[in-house]
């Protein structure tokens, strides 16, 4: 293997210190098919996301599913595509960008750069190291934009940054961040949505978390993910209390996004709004907590598909509260997240 170095020694320039790298799942560069099928090859490649033998999964894979999935799921991505591109992909520039904003205000005398990097597809987390490596960072501090840990995402995320960091001759110190779920600002700016929804348009009958699922062996097998999501759940559920508002019989926990035959974490959020639905209930909103930005599963999946389901089914209001995105209190949230690593190195 040839590795990567610098030509000019570090000690011939002044070295940068930390930088932050940013983290989210990534998508297609274009609601096309070519490009889906680019971006679902390589995200279903993974064996993180995908825990089947290798060899039966990529027979399943290339001979089944890239043969029609990529047409299908190119048509959702269209349906929310926008002028700027992929929501998904803007909104974590914006992040990146505000968060750069914060901490350049809060530690002024020091340049510490923020970058963007994709799990799979552009820009790529080997071209984020590539350029915090560029600027001659001898830190880096990598947060992922899932708030639950699961090993399907922040464990991926990890073994991609560790692959890089392997081509490197100076490979630099590492913190990696796994999650925020427990962090006070999140769980604030989370019932802050909640409670400026019900000041604006009522309190619903019932009020969905809906996460994003994983296969329950996964959960058996000792992924914390299913009680990260329960912990944020119920942590909220508190902070709501604690501001008078009357959560007994309001709030449940669901699960969506499910792929295959296999049982995934369950309530499904789909099935529970058809059940909610069927009960007589015609008022509900639904919230996403495990999704920092607004993506296809958000978007396309709770915004219009759901919608229609409980529509159908004979529900007559349905509220989707939007991610925390590049929100003041959701950028605080992410500062005070690598704020103790940044602050201990401000003070060595």
């Amino acid at each position: 293997m040839k590795y990567l170095g610098q030509t000019d020694h570090p000690n011939n320039k002044k070295p940068t210190g930390t930088g932050v790298l940013l983290v989210n799942l990534g998508t297609p560069d274009a609601p096309t098919t070519k490009a889906t099928r680019r971006y679902l090859k390589e995200f279903l490649s993974d064996p993180r996301v995908v825990e089947v033998p290798r060899l039966l999964w990529w027979f399943i894979l290339r001979i089944a599913i890239l043969s029609w999935r990529p047409a299908s799921s190119a048509k959702l991505y269209a349906q929310i595509w926008t002028d700027q591109g992929s929501p998904l992909l803007t909104i974590s520039q914006q992040q990146t960008q505000a968060l750069q904003v914060a901490v350049k205000q809060r530690i002024p005398e020091t340049e510490i750069p923020v970058v963007l990097g994709m799990r799979y597809g552009n820009p790529s987390i080997e071209k984020g190291i590539e350029e915090l490596i560029s600027q001659n960072v001898r830190e880096i501090i990598v947060l992922p934009l899932y708030p639950q840990y699961s090993g399907s995402t922040g464990g991926s995320t990890f073994d991609e940054v560790t692959r890089v960091l392997k081509r490197y001759r100076w490979v630099p110190s590492l913190h990696f961040m796994h999650g925020y779920h427990l962090c006070e600002q999140y769980l604030q700016a989370i019932a802050d949505s909640i409670e400026r929804h019900i000041k604006e348009v009522g309190t619903p009958e019932r009020l969905l978390f809906s996460f994003h699922g994983t296969p329950e062996k996964q959960r058996d097998n000792g992924d914390p993910y299913y009680y990260n999501c329960l912990e944020t759940a119920r942590r909220v559920e508190g902070i709501l209390a604690s501001r008078n508002i009357d959560t007994q019989n309001l709030l449940l926990t669901t699960f969506q996004s499910r792929l295959g035959r296999e049982p995934w974490l369950q309530p499904y959020t789909d099935n529970t709004l058809e059940k909610l639905a069927s009960e007589g209930i015609k008022n509900i909103a639904i919230i996403c907590p495990g999704f920092s930005a607004d993506c296809l599963e958000t978007l396309e999946e709770i915004e219009i598909q759901n919608r229609d389901l409980f529509i159908e089914a004979g529900g007559e209001q349905y509220h989707y509260i939007p991610s925390l995105n590049d929100s003041p209190e959701h950028i605080d949230a992410l500062y005070k997240v690598i704020e103790p690593i940044l602050t201990k190195n401000k003070t060595v």
